[in-house]
C-alpha cells in the first residue's frame, strides 16, 4: 500500500494544479496562455503542476503585510465582509446589553411580558369557555 503513496501524491498535485489552472481568471495567468498552462500541466506530471504553482498565477498578499485583520495572520481582506464570532462582534455585544437594559428588576423581559399579555386574553379566554360550553 505505501509503495503507491508517490503515484497517489503526484496525481492529486496534478489534479490540483488543473482545478486551479481552469479557476484561474485569464488576467491573473502570468507568462503563458491559459490553455498552453493546461497541456504543461497534463503532460509534465510533476513539473508542470509544481511550475505551475509557483510561476504560473499572481499571487496577492494580504494586505496588512500579511497580517489578518485581527492581527495573527489570517487571510481575510479583498474589501469582503468577514465572520466575526457573536463574542467579539460589537453588534451582537450591544444587542445583548441593550436586552439587558430592558429586562425588569425580576428578571423577566418587558417586551415578552406585553406579548404574554395579549395572548392571554383572546386564545386563553376562548379556551376556558370554550370548556364551559362542552360541559
Amino acid at each position: 500500500m505505501l509503495r503507491y503513496l508517490p503515484f497517489l501524491l503526484v496525481i492529486a498535485l496534478t489534479i490540483y494544479a488543473f482545478i486551479d489552472c481552469l479557476n484561474t481568471p485569464e488576467e491573473e495567468v502570468k507568462h503563458l496562455p491559459k490553455v498552453v498552462w493546461v497541456i504543461i500541466i497534463l503532460l509534465f506530471s510533476i513539473v508542470g503542476p509544481v511550475v505551475w504553482l509557483f510561476a504560473g498565477k499572481k499571487r496577492v498578499a494580504p494586505e496588512g503585510g500579511g497580517r489578518g485583520p485581527d492581527g495573527f495572520g489570517g487571510f481575510g481582506g479583498g474589501g469582503r465582509a468577514r465572520w466575526v464570532a457573536p463574542d467579539d462582534n460589537p453588534e451582537f455585544l450591544d444587542s445583548l446589553r441593550e436586552q439587558q437594559r430592558n429586562r425588569k428588576p425580576d428578571g423577566s423581559d418587558a417586551a415578552s411580558d406585553a406579548d404574554a399579555d395579549e395572548g392571554k386574553g383572546g386564545s386563553a379566554g376562548n379556551t376556558e369557555k370554550g370548556r364551559d360550553e362542552d360541559r
